[in-house]
């Protein structure tokens, strides 16, 4: 009978050494890793059973998890694999069968430097107050850049940082701040109620690892209303897409004062894109709007569609479109026109911007 707990080692130990971004398991397919962005079955491993995936699936949970899983039909969860390193792991069920997917989270946390990232974003960690906000697809690098951004102020201030995480992903070691990560789950039951609380616990800065809801982002707005440094992430496009989303998931009778608040409260939009990299590896695209006062006039007045031409004609005061930002990278060599076609949202847009800057 295959012991799956040393199964399940072997594979999350070849997913680190290979460098991979995320390992995933499934019924009639090779366990796969994937690596800069192209997902690969790992070299001599046999297609699974259902009977492969139920185990590798239930060696990774708790008998406490396991009964969780099984009434929810998935799960979120953090892994630690024998302090080597540690995974955020979703398991569920498709077509009646366990799957999982494992994120592997890189022990070091990394500079905004060491990312590549514009040093533009080293002033967001110099914020007394404000909400800024970090947007992009799954697996672009919005919570290695949120990481980054929190550990600049735990070297630098003496402040009291208070993550809100489901589930914990970077582990900070305390530095000049005090630093509290409450796990979604296990230190509270819900990003609601743990905002409901958190101004009762002295908090500088508040990071919510995602913003799942209405609720829960009326509270972030809220509480950067209240002079407080609020980080967070949302699955949108680009940074007019998050304000579009923000607004209509109110209902219309409070979606005038949401703008409002969120003209007054907002610093910053940063949407990312990790770009394959000619050579191997990926480099980040970003786009950046900075809430202006042209900026936070077209928020409250609702036009918001305008937004992209402001974020496009203000390159002086810091701003970058994504195209702009790709075709920085494709002048430098760093990435292909073809690669920078696929991920650009307007990609006539993009070429034409390639011919003007040629």
């Amino acid at each position: 009978m295959m012991d799956y707990k040393q199964k399940l080692n072997l594979l999350l130990l070849t997913t680190a050494k290979q460098n991979a971004s995320d390992l995933h398991i499934g019924v009639g397919r090779r366990p796969s890793v994937r690596i800069d962005s192209v997902l690969v079955p790992i070299a001599n491993e046999e297609i699974l059973t259902k009977e492969d995936a139920e185990g590798l699936v239930m060696a990774i949970l708790t008998e406490e998890q396991q009964q969780e899983f099984l009434e929810k039909r998935q799960l979120d969860l953090s892994y630690h694999f024998e302090d080597k390193a540690r995974f955020r792991i979703n398991v569920y069920f498709q077509r009646d069968f366990m799957a999982a997917a494992l994120r592997l989270i890189p022990a070091h946390i990394r500079t905004l430097e060491e990312l590549n990232l514009p040093p533009l974003l080293h002033d967001f960690t110099n914020l007394q107050q404000g909400f800024v906000l970090l947007v992009g697809p799954a697996g672009h690098g919005k919570s290695t850049t949120l990481a980054a951004l929190l550990d600049e102020i735990n070297h630098k201030r003496t402040d009291h940082i208070i993550t809100i995480e489901d589930p914990i992903e970077y582990i900070f070691s305390q530095d000049r701040c005090i630093i509290s990560q409450r796990e979604v789950g296990s230190d509270t039951l819900s990003f609601q109620d743990a905002l409901r609380s958190i101004l009762r616990q002295d908090p500088d800065v508040i990071m919510i690892g995602e913003i799942r809801d209405p609720e829960t982002m009326a509270t972030a707005i809220t509480s950067a209303e209240t002079g407080h440094l609020v980080f967070s992430t949302l699955h949108t496009n680009s940074a007019s897409q998050t304000i579009d989303r923000i607004i209509d998931s109110f209902p219309p009778n409070q979606q005038g004062q949401v703008a409002s608040q969120l003209a007054g409260t907002l610093v910053a939009i940063i949407s990312e894109r990790l770009i394959p990299r000619i050579g191997g590896g990926r480099v980040p695209a970003v786009e950046i709007m900075l809430v202006n006062s042209a900026v936070r006039n077209l928020i409250r007045e609702r036009k918001i569609y305008q937004i992209d031409l402001v974020i496009e004609t203000s390159v002086q005061d810091g701003m970058v479109s994504l195209n702009r930002s790709l075709v920085g990278l494709v002048k430098k060599k760093e990435i292909s026109v073809e690669q920078a076609e696929a991920y650009s949202l307007n990609s006539s847009e993009f070429r034409l911007l390639l011919e003007r800057t040629s």
